[in-house]
């Protein structure tokens, strides 16, 4: 069962029988650089979900990147961590373990500080800038796989000003190759009941930032091929489903942690490049969508 919360993050329940598995995800939510260090928006965005954790028992939380606005962190001892992470998200509910993926923002500033705050933080979670986890989902031997994918280093990064223009492509070709290697050899080889594949940049959006072209040629290919459940992503700043009326693979944007931009812009390009594209766009409530294929 997929459901959407509010403006900001959607839990996720994956079960067979009476089996469950839950937790929560939410992107672009890092706050602000200037003191205090954090946004209202973030600040209710981390009151609803501790509440909604509590009330669902979530397992742990995932984070879709843009987790430090706008420059990332300087290094592991910023204060950045501190002040936008620990004691914002500080309810007693969302101390289980956050699984951390890498947004353009975090690129901005140092990258691998926010790795080697794994070895900091008891429940920050990023081993590298992209891995997989799986997890047993009751005792019939179903599982999830999750699969973290750094999209800054598959696409470019955006503009720090020119925040329109489109990822210009990889800053380095040979690292790019190397993780789209590991992304379909991981994929390949799963036999996860259910597979998803988190990354910042979206494949498909209506929003503001839009489709991302390297990702709809490379990544949603991997996707079809090897019958993945769904991939998530933040980057634009709304809530979205999208999918595909003769594909499986569901396409969820869930970008409003910190704020939320309601637009369409890219409504009619996406209509116009895949005309059995269905947009769904929540923004004001809880509302429950379709239940994930087993694969």
């Amino acid at each position: 069962m997929l459901r959407f919360l509010a403006l900001a993050s959607f839990f996720l329940r994956c079960w067979s029988s009476s089996d469950i598995v839950t937790f929560l995800l939410v992107g672009d939510w890092g706050g602000n650089d200037l003191p205090p260090y954090t946004t209202p928006a973030e600040v209710e965005t981390a009151s609803s979900m501790g509440k909604t954790a509590e009330r669902l028992s979530s397992s742990f939380q995932i984070s879709l990147g843009d987790n430090f606005y706008h420059h990332g962190v300087k290094n592991v001892n910023d204060p950045r961590f501190r002040e936008t992470f620990e004691n914002v998200f500080d309810a007693p509910s969302l101390q289980s373990t956050w699984l951390v993926i890498l947004g353009n923002h975090d690129h901005y500033g140092n990258a691998s500080a926010q790795i080697a705050y794994t070895n900091v933080s008891s429940r920050w979670y990023l081993p590298n800038y992209y891995y997989t986890e799986i997890y047993p989902v009751g005792e019939l031997g179903h599982t999830l796989q999750l699969v973290f994918i750094d999209t800054i280093i598959l696409a470019g990064l955006t503009h720090p000003v020119l925040r329109s223009r489109p990822p210009p492509g990889p800053a380095s070709v040979k690292q790019a190759e190397l993780q789209w290697t590991w992304i379909e050899e991981t994929i390949a080889k799963s036999n996860a009941t259910w597979l998803l594949v988190m990354g910042h940049y979206p494949i498909w959006s209506v929003c503001e930032h839009g489709p991302t072209q390297i990702l709809l040629d490379r990544l949603k290919p991997l996707l079809e091929k090897y019958n993945v459940s769904a991939y998530l992503s933040g980057h634009d700043h709304c809530l979205e489903h999208i999918r595909e009326e003769e594909n499986l693979v569901n396409y969820y944007v869930v970008g409003a942690g910190h704020l939320t931009n309601s637009s369409e812009w890219h409504l009619a390009l996406c209509y116009s490049t895949m005309r059995l594209l269905t947009h769904f766009r929540f923004m004001e409530a809880t509302l429950q969508c379709p239940l994930l294929q087993k694969r």
